[in-house]
């Protein structure tokens, strides 16, 4: 979730070592790249002030992840609840519009939108 968050925050050339727990830890185990030298090795900072985001953002930006993830679950059980497609379009087939109507409509009901 970290790796998300700071690529949702747009920070790039990075490495982490570890996962960090709190703020401290994110300053001992993240590395920003910083240059590269004139053999293509790339030179890291361990500096937060060279890191172009914090812990508190990084921690904030988790938060909204996490809860854009939960107000998702009715779409992630409706998923796993329709037929598939094969099975719709032979619902289609030998129910036809209205058959597969109803059963479309049965997942929707049993996991509504928010």
């Amino acid at each position: 979730m970290i790796e998300q968050a700071l690529i949702n925050l747009g920070v790039i050339n990075w490495r982490l070592s570890g996962t960090p727990t709190n703020a401290q830890e994110f300053e001992q185990m993240f590395f920003k790249t910083t240059t590269v030298d004139t053999t293509g090795s790339a030179i890291e900072s361990s500096d937060p002030a060279d890191f172009g985001v914090t812990w508190a953002e990084i921690q904030a930006e988790i938060t909204r992840l996490e809860a854009d993830y939960a107000a998702k679950q009715y779409q992630r059980d409706r998923a796993a609840a329709y037929p598939s497609i094969a099975d719709q379009l032979d619902m289609l087939y030998h129910q036809g519009i209205d058959g597969w109507k109803a059963a479309i409509t049965a997942v929707k009901q049993e996991y509504p939108k928010p």
